[in-house]
């Protein structure tokens, strides 16, 4: 809070009350929207390493593959139907979702899974080298895939006014559906079978094997929900970018790492607030800093740095101890 108060005394020279309050109101959606997309992928890499204890780094990758699919099936929809229609964008989106999700599960079969019990380092260089597969995979196969691609609002319109700044119907869906999402993902976690051997492997991998539970139906049911969250991050993303390359999977899974490095990787709350905090760090330096929008990844980079000098488990995470 102080820090948005700091904002409009910054601002105070420049506006007059109205203008203070507008400028706050506008940079509180930018920063909840931008906040509650960093967080969805976040959440992702945070499950992913909770549960198997690999750094997926190719997770930004695999997210922002569901754009293209999203676009190849709606044009294909239009062209075979011979209809342009929003709704071939609905139905490509929520198939794009699942896709990803499957490509997830695939990747981990044919390449992450001979990772799980390797040193940490193969497992990072692997995850690396397939996501510049991936992206070279897009650059190549996809139509012009070299060139950025428009991508669609997946809702336009107002839906309401709050002190003169018009709240956009896709900053809405944006939120809510993180909160349908983390509130789904919780009970599921929770309440379901399937959920409750995902957490006892998450906790001890070897004990969750004594007591019967399946690994390969676990990790197919991680990767499958972490995959389809980012999917649903990257449609996001692309949706409020306005825009597309084969080359977003790099920035997207970076700043989704760094709010699970800054949260507390393997927690889900930290997830959220280390998405929150990103998101918050680019809308402070592109407010108050002159050509802010070139620097905020400096901002948000030191923060990192300094989160894993003085707090490596993150500031939600648990400290590990491990016996060498």
């Amino acid at each position: 809070m102080r820090i948005w108060v700091a904002l409009i005394i910054v601002a105070a020279p420049i506006r007059g009350t109205h203008g203070m309050v507008e400028l706050l109101v506008q940079q509180l959606v930018n920063w909840i929207t931008l906040g509650c997309i960093y967080a969805l992928l976040a959440i992702g890499f945070s499950l992913i390493f909770g549960v198997l204890n690999v750094i997926h780094f190719s997770h930004g990758d695999v997210a922002m593959t569901a754009p293209f699919i999203a676009l190849a099936l709606a044009q294909a929809l239009a062209v075979a139907i011979g209809v342009a229609s929003p709704a071939w964008l609905v139905l490509a989106v929520l198939a794009a979702v699942l896709a990803v999700g499957l490509i997830g599960v695939v990747l981990d079969k044919v390449v992450i899974r001979r990772f799980r019990d390797a040193p940490a380092m193969m497992a990072l260089v692997a995850t690396v080298a397939l996501g510049i597969v991936i992206r070279e995979l897009i650059r190549h196969l996809y139509p012009q895939g070299s060139n950025p691609h428009a991508f669609p609002r997946l809702v336009s319109g107002v839906a309401f006014e709050s002190a003169g700044v018009q709240i956009s119907w896709f900053a809405v869906l944006v939120v809510v559906l993180t909160v349908v999402l983390v509130a789904l993902l919780f009970v599921f976690l929770r309440l379901t079978p399937l959920g409750l051997r995902i957490r006892a492997a998450s906790e001890d991998r070897v004990v969750a094997r004594m007591m019967g539970i399946r690994d390969a139906r676990v990790f197919r049911a991680t990767f499958f929900i972490a995959s389809a969250i980012g999917a649903i991050a990257g449609l996001l993303f692309a949706s409020y970018a306005g825009v597309t390359r084969f080359d977003f999977g790099v920035m997207a899974g970076l700043l989704g790492f760094s709010a699970a490095v800054i949260g507390g990787l393997g927690s889900m709350p930290g997830a959220i607030l280390g998405g929150l905090i990103i998101a918050g760090i680019e809308v402070l330096a592109q407010t108050l800093v002159p050509d802010g929008a070139s620097y905020r990844l400096v901002f948000v980079f030191l923060l990192v740095i300094a989160v894993l000098l003085f707090r490596p488990e993150g500031l939600l995470g648990r400290a590990v101890m491990e016996k060498v």
